[in-house]
């Protein structure tokens, strides 16, 4: 008799998974590019983080709500393939591969850059081959491995950034008195529009990506009906609070959006408000956190191929096996980490550009699927709540297709590129389209913590 096939392990509680939740989203990432969206906006960069944070409330709220009704990896995809279709599913994970194959690459670069700046003798490369190495061995060696060393560097980060809004709020006591910490210019200043404002909004909710990605841990979440909505909800509030807060006592400190150089404005603060010292601190603290979303983006980006593989999307020997010594998915892992080798060749902007597009893509996808959803179950006769079943994520629909088309044109075109590409390989897989691809390979039931009761239908 064959000995039974390693499985994921459920050792998340909610406290970790909204930790890797704000990991993916990185905190301190508000002043990694507060110049650019400051730049964009005129001066008015918490505007931004606020229209983004409204927007993504209501897209979070539909990923609760799918997290809820389909409690197994994959996140986007499994909830658009399982209520709308599946070749549509398999468009939408083709489509969000975009943003976890190329994010972790996007995060080493990141760091690298900020590290060869300050150590200009070693080259780039040493840095970005050093954190696939590392973060790929964390994430083989397993989820709890992963999380402890979250916890500790989620700690350093909010440190820094305790410390950040601290200075700040001292520089601009010292300079304009405690009346200066009041002020509307953050939000809406003579220099800003709706216009500029939206475009910086689509620009800042690159920031909030985390909410998305930690629904790919949930056959790893303790009671994952209940955990991971909440999970999800607590993420875009604490992350959007942060960076609201943050961007908008930066922007008291420097009022405007011109910089001498957008991409190191928030170093140049740094500097202003706590001197050399805080400075070495600050760029610390911006490698730690990339280091920290790097870990996170990598695993998730592991867990999606590892969904799509056991579907049969993609090939299931390769991207749907565990290992037997490890549960976690060390082929996917390894394959993200050898992806991210191609930042050696790339600057952070060229990269970045693929982002966007499927994250866009996939937050209006899983709103229409909320609503199909609502549809289906209506006319089986199940009663679901029309505000958070229809209302929200109509809004949340509109809201993030209209950002999708705020997004740069080399953007939209790269993506379209990608999703032509997409619907090649469906037409490979299906044989023409004469048939659907595979169907889920494990059965749902399996997939569910069974410990967890199940949430009442006349109350969801």
């Amino acid at each position: 008799m064959s000995a039974p096939s390693p499985t994921l392990t459920r050792t998340l509680r909610l406290p970790s998974l909204v930790l890797f939740g704000l990991a993916y989203m990185t905190p301190l990432i508000v002043l990694g590019i507060f110049g650019v969206v400051a730049e964009v906006t005129g001066g008015a960069s918490a505007s931004a983080y606020l229209v983004a944070l409204v927007a993504m409330l209501f897209t979070a709220s539909s990923y609760g709500r799918m997290a809820a009704a389909y409690p197994v990896a994959g996140s986007a995809y499994t909830y658009v393939r399982r209520t709308i279709d599946s070749r549509v599913g398999f468009l939408v994970g083709w489509v969000v591969l975009l943003d976890y194959l190329f994010l972790p690459m996007v995060i080493w670069l990141i760091g690298a850059a900020y590290l060869e700046a300050q150590f200009p003798g070693v080259p780039a490369w040493v840095w970005i081959v050093g954190f696939i190495v590392v973060t790929s061995l964390l994430n083989i060696l397993g989820i709890k491995v992963a999380d402890r060393t979250n916890y500790l560097m989620m700690a350093f980060q909010v440190l820094v950034i305790g410390v950040f809004v601290a200075l700040s709020i001292g520089s601009v006591i010292a300079n304009e008195g405690a009346a200066g910490l009041v002020s509307s210019a953050p939000f809406a200043n003579p220099t800003s529009s709706f216009a500029t404002i939206t475009a910086g909004a689509a620009i800042a909710a690159y920031s909030f990506l985390g909410f998305d990605a930690v629904t790919t841990f949930t056959e790893e979440a303790i009671e994952p009906r209940k955990n991971m909505p909440r999970a999800i909800m607590l993420i875009a509030l604490i992350g959007g609070a942060v960076f609201i807060l943050v961007s908008y006592v930066t922007q008291l400190v420097h009022p405007g959006g011109e910089f001498a150089d957008a991409s190191s404005a928030a170093f140049d603060i740094a500097l202003q408000i706590g001197g050399n010292a805080f400075g070495a601190i600050f760029i610390a603290g911006l490698v730690i956190a990339q280091f920290a979303s790097g870990l996170a983006a990598q695993a998730s980006a592991a867990r999606l191929l590892y969904a799509m593989g056991r579907d049969g999307a993609l090939p299931r020997r390769v991207f749907g096996t565990l290992s037997a010594r490890f549960h976690s998915p060390v082929v996917n892992i390894a394959l993200i980490g050898i992806v991210g080798l191609v930042a050696l060749f790339l600057d952070v902007a060229t990269s970045t550009s693929f982002i966007n597009f499927g994250a866009f893509t996939a937050f209006t996808m899983v709103n229409v699927a909320v609503i199909v959803y609502y549809a289906k179950r209506r006319r089986e006769g199940e009663r679901l709540n029309p505000v958070l079943y229809l209302v929200v994520p109509i809004v949340g629909a509109i809201v993030t297709a209209y950002l999708l088309t705020q997004l740069d044109f080399n953007a939209i075109m790269l993506g379209v590129s990608w999703l032509a590409l997409g619907v090649i390989t469906l037409a490979l897989v299906t044989k023409g389209f004469r048939r659907l691809p595979p169907e889920l390979a494990v059965d749902e039931a399996d997939a569910v913590d069974t410990t967890a009761p199940a949430e009442p239908a006349a109350t969801r």
